[in-house]
């Protein structure tokens, strides 16, 4: 089951949901951020889970609180961890980061991240060499009861920085680097189930990872329409069998982006032997792009993808 405002009535998302309930008007605090319209939503529809995309909606306390007093499963952290932590939904800012999941049992999966903040948003993110070290902080997150995806940033003294919940921009450099699905470890950490095992080094090591947001550029509060094929949603393997590139896109050809809400038109991800290779290979998914009819950050998004292609590790500074 989906939700919706009246601004995104045939967005894609509620297009492909089973079910789909309506929030309320366009403006974000009438709908997508109104606590009690999302926690009658889930009433009224019967489901017994909410699961959270978003980090505005996953470190959100209050919505995590009214979820479970409601007697609904919350996927994410409890509404006290929240609140202990800062709950305010906000995405690490620092060019340096960390993914996880976190059980009871600690972190699993964690993969250090890099970004590319030039326009103020993580555009390009992927996995730095060397890693770096976990800080010690992000250690402890099981210890105070944090369950789940967890994003954080991490200061230039190598300590934690801000934490966040939910599905970050950067959560798809974790599935192509591990090979697994976030949604499923959300779903697992959620009812206490253990996640995959991860496989040793020996059978399967991680990967290199680049993930990409392709956005539009349309002008604050300026409609448009989408009218070229987006980077095709699914997943191909590349010639070698060790490349891997997974396309998502957010709008099909004839769906109108509403000036309220951030344009992102797709996300292409890669996992490869090394970052030159995921990023030749996230490039080649964005290259030539037909007239998409509305404006893009797709030619500076490619630039940062070949300064990681030529080797430069801290492209777009």
């Amino acid at each position: 089951m989906a939700v919706y405002s009246e601004a995104e009535r045939s967005a894609r998302h509620v297009r492909l949901a089973d079910d789909a309930v309506l929030l309320g008007p366009a403006p974000a605090t009438e709908s997508y951020l109104a606590v009690d319209r999302i926690v009658e939503a889930a009433r009224r529809s019967g489901v017994r889970a909410v699961l959270p995309v978003p980090p505005a909606l996953a470190g959100n306390a209050a919505l995590a609180g009214e979820v479970a007093a409601a007697g609904l499963t919350w996927i994410g952290p409890p509404a006290e961890v929240l609140e202990r932590l800062g709950g305010d939904g906000v995405e690490p800012a620092s060019e340096h980061g960390l993914l996880a999941v976190v059980t009871e049992d600690g972190l699993r999966f964690p993969t250090a991240v890099a970004r590319d903040r030039a326009a103020g948003i993580a555009r390009v993110s992927w996995t730095p060499d060397p890693a770096g070290d976990v800080p010690p902080g992000a250690k402890r997150l099981a210890e105070v009861g944090w369950r789940g995806l967890v994003t954080v940033g991490v200061s230039e003294d190598g300590e934690l920085g801000e934490v966040a919940a939910g599905f970050s921009l950067d959560m798809a450099v974790l599935e192509r680097a591990h090979r697994v699905d976030a949604v499923d470890l959300a779903l697992a950490a959620a009812a206490g189930r253990r996640t995959p095992r991860r496989r040793t080094v020996d059978e399967h090591p991680p990967r290199a990872a680049v993930a990409v947001q392709l956005r539009a550029t349309l002008p604050p509060g300026t409609a448009g329409r989408v009218s070229g094929a987006l980077p095709s949603a699914g997943r191909l393997r590349g010639t070698t069998g060790q490349t891997e590139v997974v396309a998502v896109s957010g709008y099909d050809p004839g769906d109108r982006l509403d000036g309220w809400y951030d344009a992102l038109l797709a996300t292409v991800s890669a996992g490869a032997a090394d970052t030159a290779t995921a990023a030749r290979a996230a490039a080649a998914a964005l290259a030539g792009l037909p007239e998409t009819g509305v404006p893009h950050d797709g030619e500076e998004v490619c630039a940062v993808l070949q300064q990681l292609a030529d080797g430069d590790p801290a492209p777009g500074g």
